[in-house]
């Protein structure tokens, strides 16, 4: 009977432990690419911000992807769609988060133009042009921007929904630097700010930020530790730590040599002195197994600090045990394709979904700053036909890239054979326009301007639905605003280099153009961009090109797999787009059109020519 009521009573005594304990709150979501989902997030009832994880592994919020999660914000993504209602927006209001005063929304069909947006006119026009609504030639005159005041924290849902305007088309999210538009332009996508309600439940070496909330009007805050300390500053989380101190002695050896110390000091660092001077002749005898190791160490060691110098960067890094472990050993079977900067490998991180890692080759005396080069770039950019970077690996000396696995292979590969048959026409077209929708992202949307150097029908990668990504940044150069070109040496890949930047080293925006129009030629012809197996005069494909077009011949060089073309309209749209490829490879520069009109002409082919 005693022992019965002794383990009732301690039955009584834990069971507030178990009462108290915290809800369980699941932070993880099978194979998505989002790592280290941050306190308060999750996706079970015991989280305090839930998020939700489809089936295919996307975390969404309503029904848009979150694209990037950190303590700070979520980017959430918003393409850009004719007819949706500017109702969806309240999918973005929850009771947590709600779109910052950093976005913009473009809106269509409104009762009359609502421009106030902190995004200049001429930077958000060359991103409408590509975009097209009901058939209009000019969608942009239908068109409204609207943003908010920047002195405040969010965008209110009733401001959006009173401008009169029917239709959400897409968001941007810009960078604000002063009163200008800083280099990151997001374009389809939004950024949400997010809080916790209530009163303030922040560590004690935390500095607790209160508001009050833009969805209800209640109580809401946020949690940042002080300088000198680590984590996120929340109780219920990591809280705040005392950064690792800087360790200074009391009584220096000069202090105790001199006899200034009283005799406990002395003592006291006497045993220190010695302790020293073993410590060091334990030193010289590693010094051999230091010096051998010192080289490798160094190559490291500068890998590191350079990606350290990049700031802003908040990719993923991860070992190169977990590279090896996803790509089997680096092995064979798993390769994709190996090219001029690198071999690619199919591989997964953990238990996620299958990613593209590409391993760079160590024959170039810059290649840190190419790898480097291309993970500020991609990190800036956000475009849907331009390929996503989810993280990198710098051990072993190795730089590696990790980016989303585009399944259907490269745009080469289709038009050489080596995967499927061949492309049908509304497919290759199609493809053309997302490559220059890309690319003139890069030139128009980015402040400043963004030159790729190496557009290539390899360097376009296709997903299971033909989807296009251009790839591959690592010879990419940021334009200057105020100037017509840069110079620097041609880099690039021959049959695709500008001519002129060959002969002059002048970059321009209209040397990706060059390289657009040789490939926008294969698309049509299904031919190499050099092929020494054709004659003297043919070997180039843009002289070849130029020739037949220029002298109405453009029937000799289309891919046979497109005839007979007994549709009237396909051959006739055929034949635009070689007129539009044959503008772009002028040997003069200023003759070529810009990006963003060829890919302006390009959706004008294709409505004209196809339904969509």
């Amino acid at each position: 009977m005693i022992d019965l009521t002794i383990f009732i009573l301690t039955l009584i005594s834990i069971f507030p432990s178990f009462t108290s304990q915290k809800p369980y709150c699941n932070q993880t979501c099978p194979g998505s690419i989002l790592n280290n989902i941050p306190y308060p997030f999750g996706f079970s009832s015991g989280c305090e911000i839930r998020l939700n994880c489809t089936t295919n592994s996307t975390v969404v919020i309503g029904e848009f992807a979150v694209q990037k999660l950190t303590q700070d914000d979520l980017l959430v993504s918003l393409p850009a769609k004719c007819g949706r209602e500017v109702k969806t927006l309240h999918h973005l209001y929850g009771e947590n988060y709600a779109p910052t005063s950093d976005n913009a929304f473009l809106m269509e069909n409104c009762t009359e133009k609502v421009l106030t947006c902190s995004v200049p006119e001429s930077t958000i026009q060359p991103n409408l042009q590509v975009i097209y609504c009901g058939g209009q030639e000019d969608v942009y005159s239908n068109v409204s921007c609207y943003s908010g005041d920047r002195n405040d924290m969010f965008l209110g849902y009733d401001n959006v929904t009173k401008t009169g305007c029917r239709f959400l088309l897409s968001g941007v999210v810009v960078k604000i630097v002063g009163a200008k538009p800083a280099v990151s332009l997001n374009v389809q996508v939004v950024k949400l700010g997010w809080w916790l309600r209530g009163r303030c439940r922040c560590s004690d070496d935390a500095i607790c930020t209160e508001f009050v909330s833009p969805v209800d009007g209640g109580g809401a805050y946020r949690c940042g530790c002080k300088d000198g300390y680590d984590g996120d500053g929340y109780i219920a989380s990591s809280g705040c730590r005392k950064a690792k101190p800087v360790v200074s002695s009391h009584c220096n050896t000069l202090k105790f040599m001199f006899g200034h110390c009283k005799g406990s000091e002395r003592a006291g660092v006497l045993v220190g002195i010695i302790a020293i001077g073993a410590a060091l002749i334990s030193s010289i005898s590693l010094m051999y197994c230091y010096t051998r190791r010192r080289t490798n160490a160094n190559s490291r060691g500068k890998s590191n600090r350079r990606f350290c110098k990049a700031k802003g960067i908040t990719i993923p890094i991860y070992s190169y045990k977990e590279i090896q472990n996803a790509t089997n050993g680096f092995s064979d079977k798993q390769k994709l394709g190996t090219g001029g900067y690198g071999t690619v490998y199919k591989g997964k991180i953990g238990k996620g979904e299958w990613v593209a890692i590409k391993r760079i080759k160590h024959q170039y005396g810059d290649d840190i700053d190419q790898v480097m080069n291309e993970i500020i770039l991609l990190s800036s950019v956000n475009h849907p036909n331009l390929v996503r970077l989810l993280g990198c690996s710098f051990d072993k000396n190795d730089q590696i890239l990790i980016y989303e696995f585009m399944p259907n292979g490269t745009l080469s590969e289709h038009l050489q054979r080596e995967r499927g048959s061949g492309l049908p026409w509304p497919v290759r077209l199609t493809i053309a326009i997302e490559i220059a929708q890309g690319i003139a992202c890069l030139h128009s949307a980015m402040n400043p301007p963004i030159y790729h150097r190496d557009v290539k029908s390899c360097n376009i990668l296709l997903d299971y639905n033909f989807k296009t990504k251009v790839a591959d940044f690592g010879l990419s150069r940021l334009g200057i605003t105020d100037s017509s070109h840069i110079s620097t040496a041609p880099r690039g890949t021959p049959g695709y280099l500008d001519p002129q930047y060959h002969q002059n080293f002048h970059l321009t925006d209209k040397s990706d153009v060059y390289s657009f129009g040789v490939v926008m030629v294969e698309i049509i012809t299904a031919l190499k961009a050099v092929d020494f197996s054709r004659r003297h005069s043919e070997v180039n494909l843009a002289s070849l090109a130029v020739d037949r077009i220029g002298k109405g011949n453009l029937d000799e060089i289309i891919d046979p797999f497109l005839k007979p073309i007994e549709d009237v309209s396909t051959l006739n749209s055929i034949r635009k787009v070689a007129e539009v490829a044959f503008r772009c490879l002028a040997h003069d520069s200023d003759m070529r059109p810009p990006m963003t009109e060829v890919a302006n002409e390009l959706e004008h082919i294709k409505a004209s020519n196809f339904a969509t």
